[in-house]
């Protein structure tokens, strides 16, 4: 049996030994979680000097876990008085890597920076899918428009309204519509300008907005704004102006119908993503096809307000049919290009 005094002891020994702070070896630390410090530290300097897409899926999955990592082992190295040069590193480890992770604040400047550098031409990108269903509507919609009008004339009002028309409809002479494409008078070009710039954008709007409906209402909405533009080039084309009326189009149309083009394709992702969600639930299938299609959409916006300007400046002040297409094609190559074209990450 043990005495009392043994247990006093024993006792007193234990209460002295818990008060005693945990010793840990500084050297076997180290050996240990040098290698997760390591590799953090690469993979928070690769972030920092380019992005966080310069990073593998592997490294996405391992980034966060280094971190909690790391932040347990400070805390250990906290608790156990390592020596402080190590503390100061693992503190300022885990403060980079939580920046990268979280992400900070930013200037409204930067993000829109970064909006006109990666975010609008990635997500246009990503729509290239979508986008050619949507050119190829408007091509085909263009085609039975001017086939329609070209067989039968009636077929004009009932495709273009009075406004849109604007006088040029198949009883005009060939010199009131040639009139209408080299006409300088300011008011009556400025009043059509902001008429047919206003109905684009509506139309843009409304193909990305009705997009939840299984996209069918985009696909309506593409095909008329085709079905409108062939039956404006059957009326100038059966008068012998259709190269004229191309070249009037084109200053700003390469822009304005991108734009509606893009608009369809966002509507079209996001009616894809609610019919087709795949293995992802209905609603995180919607959320990321809306992502892209709002980036892409705000972008289109930008694209239709350029296409005003055009189209209300430069379309007036520039006359010459072959100044004309140079600038709308060097408008579309521009677009393309900005789009399109391979880029660092």
């Amino acid at each position: 049996m043990t005495s009392p005094g043994t247990t006093r002891k024993q006792g007193r020994s234990s209460a002295f030994v818990d008060a005693q702070p945990v010793l840990v070896n500084a050297s076997r630390f180290r050996k240990v979680h040098s290698a997760d410090w390591e590799r953090l530290d690469q993979l928070v300097t690769r972030c920092e000097k380019r992005s966080v897409r310069a990073l593998s899926d592997d490294d996405l999955l391992a980034l966060p876990l280094l971190y909690r990592s790391a932040l347990s082992t400070l805390s250990v190295a906290r608790e156990t008085s390592l020596d402080r040069s190590l503390v100061a590193y693992l503190e300022q480890l885990c403060a980079r890597a939580y920046f990268q992770i979280y992400g900070v604040p930013t200037s409204a400047l930067r993000q829109l920076a970064h909006f006109f550098a990666h975010g609008w031409p990635d997500a246009v990108k990503s729509l290239w899918r979508e986008t050619l269903v949507a050119l190829l509507l408007t091509v085909a919609g263009a085609v039975v428009g001017y086939l329609l009008v070209v067989s039968d004339p009636t077929w004009f009002y009932g495709i273009v309204g009075d406004g849109m028309a604007n006088g040029r409809d198949p009883t005009a002479s060939a010199a009131a519509l040639k009139a209408t494409l080299y006409d300088s008078k300011e008011e009556l070009l400025a009043t059509f300008a902001t008429f047919l710039f206003t109905h684009n954008a509506q139309i843009a709007i409304f193909s990305f907005a009705l997009g939840f409906a299984f996209a069918v209402p985009t696909a309506m909405l593409i095909i008329y704004n085709g079905l409108m533009l062939g039956a404006m080039m059957a009326v100038f084309a059966s008068k012998g102006l259709g190269f004229e009326f191309a070249g009037w189009l084109t200053i700003h149309g390469t822009t304005e119908m991108f734009a509606i083009i893009l608009s369809g394709a966002a509507g079209f992702r996001v009616g894809t993503a609610i019919a087709f969600p795949g293995r992802l639930a209905r609603g995180d299938s919607v959320v990321n096809a809306g992502r892209a299609g709002a980036v892409a959409m705000g972008g289109a916006v930008v694209m239709l307000a350029i296409a005003g300007l055009l189209e209300g400046i430069g379309r007036q002040t520039v006359t010459g049919d072959t100044t004309r297409y140079a600038i709308g094609l060097a408008m579309l190559a521009g677009w393309l290009v900005y789009f399109y074209l391979p880029r660092r990450t």
